[in-house]
């Protein structure tokens, strides 16, 4: 089958990572698949794939934006040189996009919903989901029926995948020189790899950073992201007088090698689709602390494969961070228990599948719809 995604862009996150993570397991299974988006830094992983990239001029959050149609005519041409089959849009922006070009050329197309949004009238209005829409979570698939009002067949529950072989054991050697060049010393390291903005609790965990350092005075706190509010944060560790603890490092592509440096992992979002990073983490076969928070309990079952807090606590996250640095036992076990659930539950194959049965029968559908 020959596919086509279409998202905003390419930079460290979620929504890039899934989009490059599945189109390289369905190639592996393989269908032919192009990507198209605003550029960023995974573009790089699509060429080492020997994957097609088409650059648009496409990084706007404006459904209203001339980006979308110069988009449009730049496609037009291309998904019929290429045969496209099925079209895969990952962000509101390229669903009006999706819209418009299947629209004018008869391919269906599908989206993804990876989060919580505002039901706005305009979105409820326009729904624009494509054929089909694909829901990572419980939590995010309630939420399209309840707030979106979209029609429980219209959804296809997929989880995201990881692919777990990428997070096998790293040489110590790369990890020690790892941990020198971003200036890590010896002691404990409680990670956090998520874009720096209110939704994903980094003030929170740095307020509970505070109340474990007089209990473990060597931890330190490593902060992976990139985003809006690391200044704000880094003047909050400053005004606690524990910026000599912290590190703030921006988003890097190898991903197992940043998970390798942490001892455990926070997660203390005020909302999540799922937690593509807590699932990253779990498969490093790290312990995770994270908000009991939309898809975040279908990762995480509490005290057995990780640790679930209340949202916006930092008390609780103080406390579940020096239990797991002091019972290493506890820390080993929930880690080793969460990567097992991601390897058996979790896979990245599980998810092309689902991925591929849904794309055939949509494409199936409109094949019947044209011979009647």
């Amino acid at each position: 089958m020959n596919i086509l995604f279409i998202t905003t862009h390419l930079e460290p996150g979620g929504v890039p990572y899934y989009t490059v993570s599945l189109a390289e397991a369905l190639k592996k299974r393989g269908h032919r698949v192009l990507v198209a988006s605003g550029g960023g830094k995974f573009s790089d992983i699509l060429s080492n794939l020997d994957t097609e990239h088409i650059k648009l001029n496409i990084r706007t959050k404006s459904e209203l934006s001339p980006k979308i149609l110069f988009s449009l005519i730049q496609l037009l041409g291309i998904v019929k040189e290429k045969n496209i089959q099925i079209i895969h849009a990952q962000t509101r922006v390229t669903q009006v996009l999706s819209f418009l070009l299947s629209k004018l050329t008869g391919i269906p197309y599908i989206s993804t919903c990876h989060g919580f949004f505002r039901p706005h009238f305009f979105r409820k209005a326009l729904p624009l989901w494509g054929k089909r829409v694909i829901a990572i979570s419980k939590a995010v698939e309630k939420h399209l029926i309840g707030d979106m009002k979209i029609k429980k067949e219209h959804i296809k529950l997929i989880h995201n995948g990881i692919d777990c072989n990428k997070f096998n054991v790293i040489d110590s050697q790369r990890i020690n020189e790892f941990k020198q060049r971003i200036g890590l010393k010896a002691g404990s390291v409680v990670g956090i790899l998520a874009r720096l903005s209110d939704v994903k609790g980094h003030k929170y965990l740095i307020e509970a950073f505070k109340k474990v350092l007089p209990r473990i005075p060597d931890v330190q706190l490593l902060i992976v992201g990139d985003g809006k509010m690391k200044d704000e944060l880094v003047e909050l560790t400053h005004n606690l007088d524990i910026q000599k603890n912290v590190f703030f490092v921006p988003s890097l592509l190898d991903i197992p090698l940043v998970l390798s440096a942490m001892d455990i992992f926070v997660m203390p979002s005020i909302q999540e689709g799922l937690g593509l990073s807590i699932m990253q983490a779990q498969a490093a076969g790290l312990a995770v602390i994270a908000s009991s928070v939309g898809g975040i309990s279908t990762l995480i079952e509490d005290r057995q494969t990780g640790i679930l807090i209340p949202s916006a606590d930092t008390e609780a996250i103080a406390k579940s961070i020096i239990l797991l640095l002091t019972d290493k036992d506890l820390a080993v076990r929930l880690g080793q228990n969460a990567k097992r659930n991601i390897q058996e539950n979790f896979s990245l194959e599980k998810m092309a599948a689902g991925t591929e049965k849904l794309y055939s029968e949509v494409v199936g559908e409109i094949s019947g719809e044209c011979r009647f």
